[in-house]
């Protein structure tokens, strides 16, 4: 998934020149994924963490080389990281926050009756996915809310393509198990 594709290159120098459009779709480009990223891993305070995220992008875009798709992948080692301290500052498990928010960004509008078992099934789904190891959480996230290659993965993660696979398959046995064969009918 591309969000600038050519123009990466000129956003990029706008960026590390401190050239606030530049920043700006950096921001709106990548902040969504990131979002979704640090909710799904059930972050205390999702925005707070994304903050942080995009912060610490600012203080170190300097040092960073590459084209859009390692940028994404770099921007979500940040997310990654960030995710791991907040677990760490907690000292305790995860606990489940936003979920009225993810109720309401789940789903296409229309249908009352469609939209509410879309949410249900959303709600159902993120709640299974947060009783998944967290190495097979993190794979989930990456590969479904940020839409990552099994490679870039492996990358963000420091695994190989083979563990990736292995945690994939493992966490979508895992939530087979998990979720009733209702929740994902049509």
């Amino acid at each position: 998934m591309k969000a600038f594709g050519e123009g990466f290159e000129q956003v990029l120098a706008g960026a590390k020149a401190g050239a606030e459009w530049a920043w700006r779709e950096i921001y709106d480009a990548f902040s969504p994924t990131v979002l979704g990223y640090v909710r799904g891993r059930s972050a205390e305070d999702p925005e707070d963490l994304l903050g942080q995220v995009f912060l610490q992008v600012l203080r170190a875009i300097g040092s960073f080389s590459g084209g859009e798709d390692a940028f994404r992948g770099w921007v979500l080692t940040i997310a990654r990281r960030r995710v791991i301290d907040d677990y760490r500052r907690r000292k305790r498990g995860p606990i489940v926050h936003g979920t009225q928010e993810e109720l309401e960004a789940a789903g296409p509008a229309g249908d009352t009756e469609r939209e509410a078992v879309g949410r249900l099934q959303a709600a159902e789904a993120l709640t299974a996915i947060r009783g998944l190891s967290p190495d097979q959480q993190d794979v989930l996230l990456l590969r479904l809310v940020a839409e990552l290659s099994l490679e870039e993965v492996a990358g963000v993660l420091g695994k190989s393509v083979g563990a990736v696979k292995a945690l994939q398959h493992r966490g979508l046995v895992a939530l087979a198990k998990r979720i009733p064969r209702e929740a994902v009918s049509p």
